[in-house]
């Protein structure tokens, strides 16, 4: 932990105190006013993890050069009652009026149980569902990262020699799901045959464990891998050191593994969080439920390995094109799920922006796995 991580902690009975004898409220207002939009920014993970909390740091580190923006960051903050005491900690003693607590897990109950508590703070929750029951100074931002993963797919299905492609994932939460079902249907487009064989690991950030499941499915013959973990470096060099082909997530890791890195899915967050913090300095009502995809810059693909084909990039910029045009759409019917029940009726087309999708809680055809 950082000597300013420990600084911010410590001073938290202090604060406590402060707003209990009803001090703190009186003059925060007032004395945020003249001062710069104090933004906070909280990491599950390291912010140089090659993955999730790297991507959300590039972005911080863009939101620094915005006129009248002060950024405080945290990071290795997790999933429980210690998010709490950090956006406390942001809030009364760095004066932030503005938060992107980054992680999934911190949406509830914790950025719930906070927001009422300083409805003059804004909360902005990355990847959380948020609704109209939720607290108005509460939202949720994220990205259609399933686009990229389809084209990852696509890339996938031209590149297999073995038709087995590997998935190694976190938690079997509606995000992650619609990214193995994405990348699979994907690959499907390219060979109907084809199989995507997935490990759910258990958490954000395993490495032994996401080691293991890399050599597992390496094992089992598996020759093009991605993932939905927070940090991808050990599944890109795993992968690498197996002689395998990689597509990357969150952020770019061809450097890692520059002979089998084919293509990957990126964020771009300076979107989100731009749009949260213009809103944020013209007083304007928080946003409470942003998205966006290829089109509107959410998301980017990495650039193409060397040894990406022709073809694959002909057919992967395609449908990209056709992605930012609106005129592609990956859920529709008729679609199975991988116990062979139909999911998705003949005829039923499911646009990104459908609630529904929010809530997968499938695994489609050719998925090898469970959860």
């Amino acid at each position: 932990m950082s000597s300013d991580s420990l600084n911010r902690r410590k001073s938290l009975q202090t604060l406590a105190a402060l707003t209990a004898a009803g001090t703190l409220g009186s003059w925060a207002p007032r004395a945020l006013a003249q001062k710069p939009l104090t933004v906070g920014v909280i990491y599950v993970g390291p912010r140089d993890d090659y993955g999730y909390n790297q991507a959300h740091a590039q972005t911080a580190a863009e939101i620094k050069k915005l006129p009248g923006v002060k950024v405080v960051e945290e990071e290795n903050v997790p999933e429980t009652s210690a998010v709490q005491k950090t956006m406390t900690g942001m809030i009364a003693q760095d004066g932030a009026s503005l938060l992107f607590p980054t992680s999934f897990g911190y949406f509830d109950p914790h950025i719930l149980a906070l927001a009422p508590k300083y409805p003059d703070v804004r909360f902005s929750h990355c990847g959380g569902m948020w609704t109209e029951k939720n607290p108005k100074n509460v939202g949720s931002f994220f990205g259609y990262i399933d686009e990229c993963q389809f084209l990852n797919g696509v890339i996938a299905g031209h590149m297999s020699k073995s038709g087995k492609i590997a998935f190694v994932a976190a938690k079997p939460i509606p995000q992650v799901l619609r990214n193995i079902n994405a990348f699979t249907l994907g690959a499907r487009s390219v060979k109907p045959g084809i199989t995507c064989s997935v490990i759910f690991t258990g958490d954000w950030s395993m490495a032994v464990k996401e080691a293991e499941a890399t050599n597992s499915l390496a094992d089992q013959g598996c020759d093009v891998f991605t993932m939905h973990v927070d940090g991808p470096k050990v599944i890109v060099e795993t992968a690498a050191k197996r002689g395998k082909m990689v597509c990357g997530y969150h952020a770019s890791q061809a450097k890692l593994a520059p002979n089998a890195y084919l293509t990957g899915a990126e964020w771009n967050w300076f979107t989100a969080y731009k749009t949260a913090i213009d809103a944020a300095q013209a007083g304007k009502p928080h946003p409470n439920f942003l998205r966006g995809g290829l089109k509107e810059g959410y998301v980017k693909m990495s650039p193409y390995g060397s040894m990406v084909t022709d073809a694959a990039k002909k057919q992967a910029d395609g449908i990209k094109a056709q992605m930012v045009a609106g005129s592609f759409d990956i859920f529709k019917g008729p679609l199975k799920d991988n116990k062979g029940a139909t999911v998705i009726a003949a005829g039923k087309v499911l646009k990104q922006t459908d609630p529904v999708l929010e809530g997968m809680n499938y695994l489609v055809e050719g998925v090898q796995g469970s959860f």
